[in-house]
């Protein structure tokens, strides 16, 4: 019988389920699928935006949208272009549901459980398509997969050594890797990410004034240390490096954030005696609150562009 058995909602970039459907079905096959579920989910930051993995007897399908994946299990005949409408509803709807600030923050798997009420509504009508009342998405769906195939994922390739390392742009028309590109696109920004990128000008430029006046006392008075005037400019470096990171995506990123944070605390301690506790309080304050905003922001993949 053609039919969708399960369904789940996961973070791309760390592979956390967020929601899924209840399953019953503990049958060997079914309990093998989980597996490739899981599998997949720690690779989604790795692979086009809509996919399809063949098993046997059932195909996983996934859309990825906005850092978050949405993936279904169904049998091996179901239609194609049903099982991507499905999952296109229920993107939907956990979109507006749910804002990005809750699911960039969510630690606890499972967090939006509740959201297995509509998964389950939905796949009922999805299992009885005589009820389905969306024609014209299902006429709009199956010409979008004509223009933009999903990509075939193999089961070697899930097996292999490398994973899906081998995955390129080229080998899936239409699609753009979701790679660790360096023109790679970050998820929106958010009301705290624009905060925090404010604060990181505002302390590099505060940084970039005291350290020209530094530079004055040091021409007037030549007893200065210049070694303070070097402190205030790597400030200032490390300040608007931050926004870089912030703005753009780069490898080893969160990495190179840690990095400047700690730039940004040991610039700081050598200030100790020029800068009270409450200058120093906020300067490194921003820094980490700007470090934790750059963490939080992470590539997306391609927004899809069906029925939206």
């Amino acid at each position: 019988m053609s039919m969708i058995l399960s369904a789940s909602v996961v973070r791309v970039r760390d592979g956390l389920p967020l929601s899924a459907s209840t399953d019953y079905d503990q049958s060997t096959g079914m309990q093998e699928c989980r597996k490739y579920f899981k599998m997949l989910s720690k690779k989604l930051s790795q692979l086009p935006d809509r996919c399809t993995l063949k098993t046997g007897q059932y195909n996983i399908n996934f859309i990825s949208s906005l850092g978050v994946s949405y993936m279904m299990l169904c049998t091996e005949n179901y239609p194609s272009v049903l099982a991507f409408c499905f999952l296109d509803e229920l993107q939907k709807e956990f979109i507006t549901t749910y804002n990005m600030m809750k699911t960039n923050t969510a630690i606890r798997p499972y967090c939006f459980i509740e959201f297995d009420n509509f998964i389950q509504r939905t796949k009922q009508r999805y299992n009885n398509t005589r009820s389905l009342s969306t024609k014209m998405n299902l006429a709009d769906m199956q010409t979008e997969i004509k223009l933009r195939p999903p990509y075939q994922i193999s089961v070697s390739e899930l097996g292999s050594v490398n994973g899906f390392s081998h995955i390129s742009v080229g080998e899936y028309k239409g699609t753009g890797k979701i790679s660790a590109a360096p023109h790679q696109r970050l998820e929106p920004v958010t009301l705290p990410g624009i905060v925090s990128f404010v604060l990181s000008l505002l302390c590099g430029a505060l940084n970039l004034i005291r350290g020209f006046h530094a530079i004055e006392s040091l021409l007037q008075n030549e007893s200065e240390d210049f070694s303070y005037v070097i402190a205030f400019f790597l400030g200032t470096a490390a300040c608007l490096y931050q926004c870089y990171l912030f703005v753009y995506y780069t490898g080893w990123r969160n990495a190179k954030s840690f990095l400047t944070f700690g730039l940004i605390c040991l610039c700081n301690m050598y200030l100790y005696e020029l800068r009270n506790l409450w200058q120093l309080f906020f300067h490194v304050t921003v820094g980490a609150f700007s470090t934790l905003q750059i963490r939080l922001r992470q590539p997306q993949g391609k927004s899809p562009d069906y029925n939206v």
